[in-house]
This record gives structure tokens, sequence and C-alpha cells, in this order.
């Protein structure tokens, strides 16, 4: 699927399981006063492309059973890979949706689509191939990892996460001396690994990224 208003390639994703995911990321981290939600920081991006890799596939793992309930300790011990997680939960969800709302997610009014997620994390939905708690939690887990890690890996787009937390992203040759020196918050805008590959972070001659401080707001 070819996102035209990004010009992003989904390799996983079919369309209506992406604006199932763009309805349902911005529910759990939505726009705010603060800035952007998980939708516009390209959260449902980041998701495919961990489903198009290794990990989606499950690639490395062990995948010959057999298969208990485990313990939180233990990780992860579905049959299913994240791929399968995905495309199970989010089609048996919608038939969930239509059925109690005769509508798909992405359509419901806001508070509606909250009742749903929050009925997803507490398992009160009966989904027939998987746990209702285990797509939502694997859900859950991508949101914040796509919203919050470096847009080398296709989320947090315009570091949105990053300029929520103050974080500055890859450290400058200063930022280990400046942590124990400076006394008020450290505002500059944030640099990611993708800046330094593209080129448009400004390097000093160690490598480093050289620190902006960061701009006003209007």
């Amino acid at each position: 699927m070819q996102d035209t208003a990004n010009q992003r390639a989904y390799g996983f994703l079919t369309r209506p399981e992406v604006q199932f995911l763009d309805a349902a990321v911005e529910r759990l981290i939505p726009t705010d006063e603060l800035g952007p939600g998980a939708r516009d920081a390209g959260v449902t991006y980041y998701i495919d492309r961990q489903l198009t890799s290794t990990w989606g596939m499950h690639g490395r793992n062990y995948r010959n059973g057999p298969w208990h309930d485990g313990t939180p300790q233990q990780g992860f011990q579905s049959r299913l890979t994240p791929q399968e997680i995905y495309r199970c939960g989010i089609a048996e969800t919608e038939v969930h949706c239509k059925r109690q709302y005769g509508k798909s997610f992405r359509l419901l009014a806001a508070e509606q689509q909250d009742e749903v997620l929050k009925a997803l994390e507490k398992d009160a939905i009966e989904l027939p191939s998987l746990s209702a708690k285990l797509f939502f939690g694997l859900l859950w887990r991508n949101t914040e990892e796509g919203f919050f890690s470096d847009p080398v890996y296709g989320g947090n787009q315009d570091k949105a996460g990053w300029r929520l937390l103050g974080f500055p992203g890859v450290a400058s040759s200063s930022y280990g001396t400046l942590l124990y020196t400076q006394t008020g918050p450290y505002r500059v805008e944030p640099v990611s690994i993708l800046d330094v590959q593209e080129g448009r972070a400004t390097l000093d001659n160690q490598g480093y990224p050289q620190h902006q401080p960061m701009k006003a707001k209007d």
C-alpha cells in the first residue's frame, strides 16, 4: 500500500489495517495542546516496518511449542507471530465493532473507540483467534516504541516524542559535562540518527552533533 500524502510505501499492512491503526494509536497518544499525537508522528508506519522485518515473522524465534500460558517473567509465549497478531486482531476487532456499533473502528466516536480499546486491554472482548489482551499489549508496546524511538525506524516524525519529553537525541561532545554543570533545562533542537545519516545535522570535528538552541514557539 502507498501512502500518497507522505510518500511512504507500506510493506505489510493493507489500507483498512492502516486506517484502523491510525485511529487506534491516535487514541492511545492523542494530539493535544502539547503537540502531535501518534498518528501524525508516523506510528502506524513504524509498526508496518517492524512487521515487515524478521521480528514481524519471528524469524529468529523457536516456534515448535508446546504452547502453554506463561508467567509475565517468561516473556512472549504465543504461537502467533506479530504479523498474525495484528492481522487477526484488527480483523476480529472490526467484526466486534460492526456488531456492537454498526461501524468500523475508524468511524466510531472517540468515546466509543476508547471503550473498545479499554475492553481489549481488559480482555473483555472475545476474539476467536487470540486473546484481546495479547493484541492490545502488542499494540500499546509498539505505539510507545514508534512515538519515542529514533525516526530512523519510521516513527517519531519531526521528533514529536522527543520534543514532548525535552530529549536532545544523539548526544553532543559536551553533553556529559553539561549534565553535571547546567542548572536549568537543556533545551535544544533534538538530533536523530536519521538527521546524521541524511546530513541534516552539523557535526563537530569529532563527529558529534552540534546542538542548536530550541526555537521559541510563536
